[in-house]
């Protein structure tokens, strides 16, 4: 058989190796997992902190409601912090910005009306009054909060103190918690750390210049349980007891305007009036403008 004349043609391939792919993904990955553990550290601690611990946090970041300094815009708790150094605050007056000089005349004889500078001193005041007034309550309570943390010995009791603001006025509450009471059950005399808990405020409290208004408070009674002392006798005794203390520790008589026990008629948790946050003794700083001298005309 005759010899093929085709060539026989061998191929070699040749592999290249693969180029360096860079560490440009592992700073992403990084930084992801860091993401991460920050989100769930995040989570962890907003199901940790309570209620009051929050807004605390809160007002800590914010800090035109925490300037522990006197505001220059006035109001019932604004210049009431522990001194006088920090950021001031000046209330926007939307009303001056509002008016022209056509405002200025009345409408039916075209005289000038009343002064202009006092109608604006006026409708200015009662204009911000609502924005001055939830200004003051931040700061007022972040300093009872911090004048609570410079005593270590009732830091555990964090979560007995509820600092709130409302429509009344700022409530300080001492609100008693399972396992840690803050008065002996059925007594009208405080434990000494709840006796702390109000020395360690009524320097505060004294230089703020609203009246105060005392109110004790205790749960229901739990069905087929044996009542013990009278209820209003001991949240009006235990209320005494609480304005006594701070009288004691230099807060002038008529600061009060007044001392209550509502026994069980007002519970924080009207769907079950049996738990033990529903005594407390809250004092209210009253959101109002201090009497003035008989002598004194608005």
């Amino acid at each position: 058989m005759a010899k093929s004349d085709q060539p026989i043609i061998i191929k070699k391939i040749k592999k290249a190796a693969h180029g360096h792919h860079g560490g440009a993904w592992k700073i992403a990955y990084a930084d992801f997992v860091t993401a991460m553990m920050a989100f769930f550290l995040l989570m962890w601690l907003l199901n940790m902190t309570t209620k009051e611990q929050k807004v605390g946090l809160a007002d800590y970041f914010r800090p035109a409601a925490i300037s522990l300094s006197a505001s220059g815009a006035g109001g019932i708790l604004m210049g009431t912090a522990i001194d006088k150094s920090g950021n001031k605050s000046s209330a926007p007056r939307p009303d001056l910005e509002r008016r022209t000089p056509s405002a200025t005349r009345d409408a039916a004889t075209g005289n000038p009306a009343q002064d202009d500078g006092a109608r604006r001193s006026s409708l200015s005041r009662d204009a911000s009054r609502p924005i001055v007034g939830a200004q003051a309550q931040h700061s007022a309570a972040a300093s009872l909060r911090q004048a609570l943390q410079s005593v270590p010995e009732i830091a555990e009791m964090s979560r007995n103190i509820v600092i709130e603001p409302t429509n009344e006025g700022l409530n300080v509450s001492l609100v008693d918690q399972d396992g840690r009471s803050m008065f002996p059950d059925g007594s009208v005399q405080p434990y000494e750390r709840t006796r702390l808990v109000l020395q360690a405020l009524a320097p505060t409290l004294r230089r703020m210049p609203n009246r105060l208004s005392i109110t004790g408070h205790t749960s229901a009674v739990r069905p087929g349980a044996v009542r013990g002392a009278d209820s209003w006798g001991v949240t009006a005794g235990r209320a005494l007891a609480v304005r006594e203390i701070l009288s004691a520790a230099g807060l002038p008589h008529d600061r009060f305007i007044s001392v209550t026990g509502r026994a069980d008629t007002e519970p924080v948790f009207p769907d079950n009036p049996y738990l033990s946050p529903n005594r407390r003794v809250t004092i209210i700083l009253l959101n109002e403008e201090p009497p003035l001298p008989p002598n004194v005309l608005r």
